[in-house]
């Protein structure tokens, strides 16, 4: 008889904890599934802007957008000689700071000694339009009719003698506008050449500060057919390329790369940048470093990547919005009821092993032993709740990853005079362009040893509770319940 009430026994306690096990197991699945897909939001979030903003830094400080001018039309002037011989091409360029705004080159050192800055470095942005054409000049034509003919566009009558008719004057232009960035040679790991990899030829050295030089963007330089060695015109100085850059995700929104000073002096902007490039010691501490910044430097503007993944709209953002908000409570809620039910079981489990507890103590076991006892069984079955969870959310998160869903982003406006767009990212210029965009991201789910730590935490915190329970419940009672429940 006591053979087979020990097999009951158990064979129901087997149940219970697979019961308690299954249930802590599905709530951490959920809990590793939720953060591993809301590590691939933030992974494609870091893309979106890295690919529309050329974003590689945690924040920039830009000048306060200013209101415009009511006397500015804020549109480029071109001079042309319209008597020039018709087989002579023209060229003139516009240079042009990002949407006019600039700080002193000195509020960089500033902006570094703040606290919590690791690194600042500034960087002056501007955007070309350069035309080139030719004026067509047209055929002179003499007339010889009497007294009385319109002769010459003026329609003054003409002596007798026919004057002169100008006929098919015309004038052929092509406009095209790129972006130019200014870099600090000396701090190439921040700013906006960060982003980018030296593919071919090489990048700036420290001692060319002033030099003539220039990196392409791949794309700048596939269009227009340069290579390393090849030379450009900006504004009339002749530039040599020595390198050429891939971005690490999408498409650059700079086209070309020159020592700061030599794009102070195209942009007449001597000890001027547009944006300070800042690292921060801690990256979670970066909404208290702006503010910092924002209080004690008057007249900047700082945005972080958190400011610009507000304007990044699409199934991105939804899908994001989903996985930290609505996949966060269900966590929990999931994490809740699995403490529950798994604190209700055992409960309910020592509440049947009344004989066993009761005859522990009669023989001599004191309550802490027989709490021991139970938080320690309880343990266990929260540590295979644990692996099981691990193993699901791991299959879950592979599973995401394998088939990539794709999410759509699309940029929306910042509001600012550029903020963190970098280079080109003033009105009209290639970042406006490249806000029209829309960018295709698969979608991955990374699972950290973070993520993995945290199960194993919130499986011990289940068993804990758990046996808390049951403990509580074992150690009430008494030897006699024992004796009265022998039959």
């Amino acid at each position: 008889m006591f053979g087979i009430y020990l097999k009951r026994e158990l064979s129901r306690r087997k149940k219970a904890a697979l019961v308690i096990a299954m249930g802590l197991a599905l709530g951490i699945a959920l809990v590793i599934t939720v953060n591993s897909v809301s590590a691939g939001m933030q992974q494609a979030q870091d893309k979106v802007l890295k690919s529309l903003y050329g974003l590689g830094t945690d924040m920039t400080v830009t000048k306060a957008q200013a209101a415009p001018s009511s006397n500015s039309s804020g549109r480029p002037k071109f001079d042309f000689d319209a008597k020039s011989d018709s087989s002579k091409t023209q060229s003139s360029d516009r240079v042009m700071t990002q949407g006019g705004q600039s700080l002193k080159s000195s509020l960089v050192t500033e902006v570094a000694a703040q606290k919590g800055v690791a690194s600042a470095v500034g960087a002056l942005s501007l955007n070309v339009t350069k035309v080139d054409g030719s004026f067509t000049q047209g055929k002179a034509k003499s007339t010889t009719s009497g007294s009385g003919q319109q002769g010459g566009p003026g329609g003054q009558s003409s002596g007798g003698t026919g004057a002169p008719q100008v006929q098919g004057g015309g004038a052929s232009f092509d406009v095209n506008s790129y972006s130019v960035a200014g870099v600090d040679v000396t701090q190439q790991d921040l700013g906006p050449l960060a982003t980018s990899k030296i593919t071919t030829g090489s990048t700036f050295t420290a001692a060319q500060t002033s030099a003539k030089v220039a990196v392409l963007s791949k794309s700048y330089a596939k269009e227009n057919k340069y290579k390393v060695g090849s030379t450009f015109k900006i504004s009339g100085t002749k530039y040599k390329v020595i390198g050429i850059a891939t971005p690490d995700s999408s498409e650059s929104t700079t086209d070309v790369y020159v020592p700061l000073k030599q794009a102070q002096t195209l942009g007449d902007a001597k000890n001027k940048v547009t944006t300070i490039y800042v690292k921060a010691t801690d990256s979670k501490q970066i909404s208290t470093v702006k503010t910092t910044i924002q209080k004690n430097i008057s007249g900047t503007t700082v945005t972080t990547s958190a400011d610009l993944a507000d304007t990044v709209s699409g199934s991105l953002s939804t899908a994001s919005n989903l996985a930290t908000s609505v996949g966060k409570w269900l966590s929990i809620a999931v994490l809740v009821a699995a403490f529950l039910v798994a604190a209700l079981l055992t409960s309910s489990a020592v509440s049947r092993r009344v004989r066993e507890f009761g005859t522990l103590k009669a023989l001599g076991w004191p309550s802490r032993k027989v709490t021991r006892q139970v938080v320690g069984e309880s343990i266990v079955n929260g540590l295979l709740g644990g692996v099981l969870g691990i193993a699901l959310g791991l299959g879950a998160a592979y599973t995401v990853t394998a088939i990539s869903p794709k999410l759509t982003a699309e940029l929306g406006s910042t509001g600012g005079g550029g903020g963190m767009g970098g280079p080109g990212g003033g009105p009209g210029g290639p970042a406006a362009s490249a806000a029209k965009n829309t960018v295709d991201i698969a979608l991955s789910a990374p699972v950290s040893l973070t993520t993995i730590a945290l199960a194993v935490g919130l499986a011990v915190t289940g068993g804990l509770i758990a046996g808390a329970m049951g403990g509580w419940r074992a150690s009430r009672m008494r030897p006699a319940d024992a004796l009265r429940s022998v039959s």
